[in-house]
């Protein structure tokens, strides 16, 4: 992945501390993000800051809209219909993976993250 230094990603996560885990796996990787609180956040850097993303990392469950509302709204347009999401859930269970990799996630992974599997993930999805 050598031109990991040009990636950048969107990551969409309400919580503070799910946002401190994944600002500091995103460092290590020496990966550029923007960060989103919620889902007003995220549509904003999607669809109005004219950044283009590599990738975005989106938590299921947001105040505003919920993860599975972002995934859509991302697959349904067609400048951006491709981008690879990565689902991020506190609420895990293994039927919740088997649906959101149906409904289009390129990956998914339950919290508390496992740093090691997830940034090989990210890894193989760039």
């Amino acid at each position: 992945m050598s031109n990991k230094g040009r990636l950048h990603l969107l990551v969409i996560e309400d919580d503070q501390d799910g946002q401190e885990v994944m600002a500091t796996i995103l460092a290590h990787l020496r990966l550029s993000f923007d960060l989103a609180g919620n889902a007003a956040e995220a549509e904003h850097f999607l669809y109005e800051s004219g950044r283009r993303y590599d990738a975005a990392i989106i938590d299921l469950a947001l105040p505003d809209k919920d993860g599975w509302q972002i995934l859509a709204d991302i697959r349904d347009n067609p400048q951006i219909g491709e981008l690879p999401c990565v689902a991020v859930t506190a609420f895990h269970t293994s039927k919740l993976r088997e649906e959101a990799l149906q409904a289009g996630f390129n990956a998914y992974f339950s919290k508390p993250i496992d740093t090691t599997s997830f940034a090989r993930s990210l890894e193989t999805l760039l």
